[in-house]
C-alpha cells in the first residue's frame, strides 16, 4: 500500500488520538490552574502528531526519519508528563494507564516505521506501509 499523505499514515492517526485523549484529560480545574504544566503536556502531545506531518511533508526518507525521532522524543516527554500528572494528583491511575499505553504502543510504532524506513529502497515522495 502507497502512503501519498500523512492523514493515512497509522501512526499520524495513533497521535492524533492520543492528542485529543490529553486535551480532554488536562481539561479540569487542577490541570487548567497550572497553566504552564498544562501548556506543555498539550504541547508535546500536538508535536508528536505534528512531526509526523511535517518529517512525511518534506518528501525525503532522511528528514521523514529524523522527525520520527522528535516525534519520538515527544511522545516519551508525554509519558513523563503523565507521571508527573499521576504523583500530583492531577490525573487517576486508571487515567494514567490508559494514556501511559496509548505512548508506549505509539511510540513502538514510530519506532517500527523508523526501522522499516531505514531498510527501504524508497527515498522520497511516497512511502509504502
Amino acid at each position: 500500500m502507497t502512503i501519498s499523505k500523512f492523514e493515512d499514515l497509522e501512526i499520524w492517526q495513533l497521535a492524533r488520538t492520543l492528542c485529543k485523549d490529553i486535551y480532554l484529560t488536562t481539561d479540569t480545574r487542577e490541570f487548567k490552574s497550572d497553566i504552564r504544566f498544562c501548556s506543555q503536556i498539550r504541547a508535546a502531545a500536538g508535536s508528536i502528531m505534528d512531526n509526523i506531518a511535517e518529517g512525511f511533508e518534506r518528501e525525503g526518507k532522511k528528514e521523514f526519519t529524523q522527525f520520527l525521532f522528535i516525534s519520538k522524543g515527544s511522545c516519551a516527554e508525554v509519558k513523563s508528563q503523565l507521571y508527573r500528572a499521576l504523583d500530583i494528583e492531577y490525573i487517576s491511575k486508571e487515567q494514567f494507564d490508559f494514556l501511559s499505553e496509548q505512548t508506549q504502543k505509539l511510540g513502538l510504532k514510530i519506532t517500527n516505521m523508523i526501522l522499516y524506513l531505514k531498510k527501504s529502497d524508497i527515498e522520497g515522495r511516497k512511502y509504502k506501509e
